[in-house]
């Protein structure tokens, strides 16, 4: 039986503005979600439900309803909100309350979506960890930074959430946790309000269940008409496993090679290397983030160094160690880099390539290798991560595809047909909201301990009453106007 919660953001909005669903219904839904799955997933750092309560309410007040009516959005905490805190996972800005909202938290807001919560981040956008477990294994890392809008986003607990990359902290986290994620094109979207981590490198993007939704945000972020971009009958796809530094392990070479097998009947697909001149991109890359991480947080380090931890002092340490010499090599190879990959893609429609190594590693306190994303995030192309499978370990595996600078619609489009060709993941097994406790708060009810658990235990005993009772044919063969709760009705 599905509810609200199952609508796609697109689905839901319609929902909403139709007058089908109201705003405050669909959030109340997401809600139960938060309350049964969030003790255990710890996808948030700051959620309080009266607030996502009333933004519902005034969008179910508004006379006109915009492109993301009532639509909940996980917005990672480096993002800045004016009515919630922006902490950044780091004790230097706890509590820090942000004047205004950032560019792309009011762009959802002017489209009627609802700023649900902050979303819990690596610390600064680095490497330092946050709680958040993977939704298909809680003992597995979600990826960073974007940690807990991947995992809130594939556990079901969100339709939507912000990610921002700087090498790979969109593309991985969607691999590792199983949902759809998007880079833009850099410079493509505003950062205005989004804490720099390399300033060169920084870019926006988001998670949803499906890229047909990321379609609909992007349009709202990007401030442009939600227009499909047509795919060609055949797209031209080259497929390769991008010179990496470290060894792409043998579950995601299938899923790589099953893809492709997959996409094969209905595209032409090219096996094929990138010249050896971007093997110099990934060194050059970190150069750049390191680099930019020193001139970011250059008065934190003044002021607070001893509230960082080390993998950030020894990133801010690393940028600041970099002479002319070698920062000017970096920027040179990136130039060629970005040269070389314009014209590879002036003769296909996108890149096929790995988003992660592998499945999620096991533990919290690396959030995996963003190898497989550095040249991209390099070079400044959009990207899409694709979930096609599980892992030996039950864990999602991923593709990504790459396209062209400023082609980030016709990407989405593209990886929105893909999608529909390699199939879905099975859901994580995360534990579901009580019904009764949800019809209690539905019905503004305040039942203490004793009396709930009575209630849920004389709901247990009814039904399991119901099933002894002995039928002459099955629920489904009975009329329509019956009540059975199957049925909703």
């Amino acid at each position: 039986m599905t509810g609200p919660a199952d609508l796609s953001a697109r689905a839901a909005a319609e929902a909403v503005r139709s007058g089908r669903l109201s705003a405050e219904a669909l959030n109340e839904a997401y809600l139960e979600r938060v309350q049964a799955i969030e003790p255990s997933l710890r996808a948030f750092a700051y959620l309080e439900p009266e607030l996502a309560r009333a933004q519902a309410r005034a969008v179910d007040k508004a006379r006109k309803k915009g492109a993301l009516a009532g639509v909940p959005v996980g917005v990672k905490d480096i993002i800045d909100t004016a009515d919630m805190p922006t902490e950044c996972n780091s004790p230097i800005r706890r509590g820090h309350r942000p004047s205004t909202d950032a560019d792309c938290v009011e762009a959802v807001r002017k489209a009627s979506g609802i700023a649900f919560g902050k979303t819990v981040t690596t610390e600064f956008a680095g490497r330092h960890p946050g709680p958040t477990g993977n939704p298909y294994n809680l003992r597995h890392t979600p990826g960073g930074s974007s940690s807990g809008s991947a995992s809130a986003v594939a556990a079901g607990i969100l339709p939507l959430a912000f990610a921002t990359q700087t090498a790979g902290s969109v593309i991985r986290p969607a691999a590792y946790c199983g949902c759809v994620g998007f880079k833009a094109t850099r410079g493509a979207l505003s950062l205005c309000g989004i804490q720099s981590l390399a300033a060169d490198l920084d870019t926006l993007g988001g998670y949803a269940r499906s890229p047909d939704d990321l379609l609909l945000f992007h349009s709202v972020l990007a401030g442009v008409k939600d227009v499909r971009p047509t795919v060609s009958r055949k797209p031209r796809i080259a497929v390769m496993r991008t010179a990496a530094r470290v060894p792409l392990d043998a579950a995601a070479a299938e899923a790589l090679d099953e893809s492709a097998t997959k996409l094969a009947p209905h595209a032409t697909i090219d096996r094929i290397e990138l010249p050896s001149s971007c093997d110099r991109a990934f060194a050059a890359q970190e150069i750049l983030m390191a680099l930019g991480a020193a001139r970011a947080f250059e008065k934190e380090w003044q002021e607070h160094r001893d509230l960082m931890s080390v993998s950030f002092r020894d990133r801010i340490l690393a940028g600041l160690a970099c002479s002319s010499a070698l920062i000017a090599e970096a920027e040179a190879t990136r130039e060629t880099a970005i040269a070389t990959v314009d014209a590879f893609l002036k003769d296909y429609d996108a890149i096929l390539t790995p988003a992660a190594p592998g499945e999620a590693p096991f533990g919290l306190s690396f959030t995996g290798d963003p190898e497989f994303n550095r040249l991209w995030t390099f070079v400044d192309t959009p990207c899409v991560s694709l979930p096609v499978r599980l892992g030996p370990n039950r864990l999602p595996l991923a593709v990504q595809l790459v396209s062209r600078r400023g082609s980030d619609r016709a990407l989405l489009a593209l990886a929105d047909w893909a999608f529909a060709l390699l199939g879905r993941l099975p859901p994580p097994l995360l534990p579901k909201p009580a019904p009764i406790a949800a019809m209690v708060r539905r019905a503004g009810l305040t039942l203490d301990d004793a009396l709930m658990a009575s209630t849920e235990e004389a709901d247990r005993a009814n039904k399991a009453a119901t099933q002894r009772v002995p039928r002459d044919f099955s629920y489904a063969d009975e009329p329509s106007h019956l009540f059975h709760p199957s049925r909703g009705n």
